[in-house]
């Protein structure tokens, strides 16, 4: 293949690099933050052209680079939702951001140098590819966790995040050295060519550290000790750029890394990524009922959700792909709505996170109260929500691949799990008279993300808006 086929590949990927390294020159010489509204809205812009580009432009399965990165039905439905939501946080956030003064113009470039990362990662076909993704995404992040530089929370965040960070890299890179020692390549297709017919007991090994490096990344038991400290204590908007197209870009990447390079070991690996399931439903579960703040509850939540992500993907099939895929997209629709109410819980103009600061809501915002019961709702797989869909849609490829003792373990932590959420609504509809009410902040766009993403856990029930069918090519992709 020629250079100029594997440039336009990686196309997509390069256009936003060089928009970020352009716009980041741009800023340094003009107005530098004055110019931070026009930027954060042109890089949401650039976005979403890009995931038009690469969902209605794209067919087939294409690799560049000697097979070190591959665009295929799988790639281009993550990274459509990785762009999409990370636009989408981008505008949500912009009058948050700029009210508690920290709308500087590194914000967008940062968050479009970590989507570049993210787009690598679900495209990665080598080991060197998927670290250089890896690595590209964390740098972005360890800085916008710790953005709100006057907050010592915020420091803290991004420090823990950092070194926790950085360990998991270390064991990833030390896992990915045994594979390559074993398979004697770091593409995906020779080492799964390698491990034919017989793993050896070397590279099973290495594949477990590679797991637990990605599973640090997922926020899966247990190696989940960052996420409720820095979901805590960052500004909220990048709480929810965690809360969602990473964790849809390190799923992504689990799936092509246990698929691509190990597909013909899944009875090895599955059972690894079972255990990581059930103790990430159970534990995101419990230890999310004795939360105050909205922000740890949601850290919590994002795992056990993981784990129920991770449910698919240990069924080891092209229906369990499917259902991680849908269970990922309705995940990252529903954090988005949420997200946008937490924004704009606040008081006397500063950000509150205390969950009984809801007390009787529904009194004053009914309907905001009203969008985020029925989000709650689907969190916790209430039927006829469309998360309770997308539950069903894991459990069935659990039941499927005679996993049916982590399908029962998965309605147990779902009924656990659901507590919280409706503890919530509890507050907001029959809670305590509260003295100190919430300002009525929501600014506009934080109200059209809040009511559509509800909206769509509604109608989504009968139309899914073309995902069951995109997610259905996309596991075919995959799962070869």
């Amino acid at each position: 293949m020629m250079l100029t086929d594997d440039i336009a590949v990686v196309m997509p990927e390069m256009i936003l690099a060089v928009y970020a390294m352009v716009v980041l020159l741009v800023a340094v010489y003009t107005g530098k933050d004055k110019m931070a509204g026009l930027i954060t809205n042109l890089t949401a812009v650039v976005m979403v052209g890009i995931a038009s580009m690469i969902v209605f432009g794209g067919e087939g399965a294409q690799s560049a680079f000697g097979g070190a990165f591959v665009s295929d039905d799988f790639a281009r439905f993550t990274k459509g939702f990785i762009l999409l939501s990370a636009a989408g946080v981008l505008v949500m956030s912009q009058d948050y951001m700029k009210r508690h003064g920290m709308l500087k113009f590194e914000y967008p470039i940062l968050i479009a140098l970590s989507v570049v990362g993210m787009m690598i990662m679900v495209s990665a076909g080598d080991l060197m590819s998927l670290y250089m993704g890896l690595e590209l995404q964390s740098l972005a992040l360890y800085v916008v966790a710790a953005f709100n530089r006057d907050s010592v929370k915020s420091t803290e965040a991004g420090l823990k995040y950092f070194v926790l960070g950085a360990l998991s890299s270390g064991i990833l890179l030390y896992g990915a050295s045994l594979v390559y020692g074993f398979a004697g390549s770091t593409v995906f297709t020779d080492i799964i060519a390698a491990a034919e017919g017989h793993i050896p007991l070397g590279m099973l090994f290495g594949l477990t550290m590679v797991i637990i490096g990605l599973a640090f990344k997922v926020s899966a038991v247990p190696f989940h000790m960052w996420t409720p400290d820095v979901y805590e204590g960052s500004p909220t908007p990048v709480t929810a750029l965690f809360a969602t197209a990473p964790k849809m870009a390190a799923m992504g990447l689990f799936a092509r890394v246990v698929y691509d390079a190990f597909g013909n070991a899944i009875p090895d690996w599955s059972q690894i990524i079972a255990l990581l399931s059930v103790l990430s439903m159970f534990l995101g579960a419990i230890a999310a009922i004795g939360q105050t703040s909205i922000k740890r509850m949601m850290a919590y939540s994002s795992i056990s959700h993981m784990g129920f992500a991770m449910m698919g993907l240990a069924a080891g099939t092209v229906f369990g792909v499917q259902a991680m895929l849908i269970y990922l997209a309705i995940y990252v629709t529903m954090n988005l709505g949420t997200f946008a109410f937490i924004m704009s819980m606040e008081r006397d103009g500063r950000p509150v996170d205390d969950i009984s600061a809801l007390n009787q809501y529904s009194s004053r915002e009914p309907l905001k109260a009203l969008a985020m019961m029925v989000l709650l709702f689907s969190m916790a797989g209430v039927p006829p929500m469309l998360g309770f869909f997308g539950k069903f849609a894991v459990l069935k490829a659990a039941v499927d691949a005679d996993m049916a003792w982590l399908a029962i373990a998965g309605v147990i932590a779902s009924v656990i799990g659901a507590f919280y959420y409706l503890r919530i609504v509890y507050y907001m509809y029959f809670g305590a008279e509260n003295d100190d009410l919430l300002d009525r902040s929501t600014s506009l766009a934080q109200w059209v993300f809040l009511s559509v993403s509800a909206a769509i856990m509604i109608v989504g029930i009968f139309y899914q808006f073309g995902a069951e069918g995109f997610a259905a090519a996309a596991a075919q992709a995959l799962v070869k």
